[in-house]
């Protein structure tokens, strides 16, 4: 067994801060049995009719990764490695849009960020999703 933890990202607008812009990851600490699936809550909170929430993965000592983006008029985008075992499916009308992680390996280990558009920037500003 190992742990994944699950961290809350809070991110607004460009054009300034919204209190209804915000995203909730009740879960905090996730102990999964490796080869079993396990799901990562994400709740979010936003005036959009049509919002755009992004999960992201960050392993010890390195930047976070785009995984997959998720809206209500399109299938959404998956990064290339993550397709094989990882999923989310967008509720607007619970505004929910929970990880799936499918035989969860140790490799998984890491911090899974929920973010609402725009996207998480590195330190240096460069957008990690187009």
């Amino acid at each position: 067994m190992f742990w994944l933890h699950a961290a809350l990202i809070y991110v607004s607008f460009l054009s300034g801060c919204r209190a209804e812009e915000n995203v909730i990851q009740p879960t905090e600490d996730v102990m999964v049995v490796e080869g079993q699936p396990t799901t990562l809550s994400c709740l979010f909170d936003t005036a959009d009719l049509s919002p755009y929430l992004f999960w992201y993965k960050q392993q010890t000592n390195s930047n976070p990764i785009f995984m997959l983006r998720r809206d209500m008029f399109s299938p959404g985008e998956t990064a290339t490695v993550f397709k094989e075992r990882f999923d989310a499916r967008l509720n607007f009308t619970a505004k929910s849009v929970p990880l799936t992680i499918q035989r969860v390996q140790l490799s998984d280990s890491a911090v899974y960020y929920c973010a609402l558009r725009p996207t998480v920037t590195t330190g240096y500003t460069a957008p990690l999703q187009k």
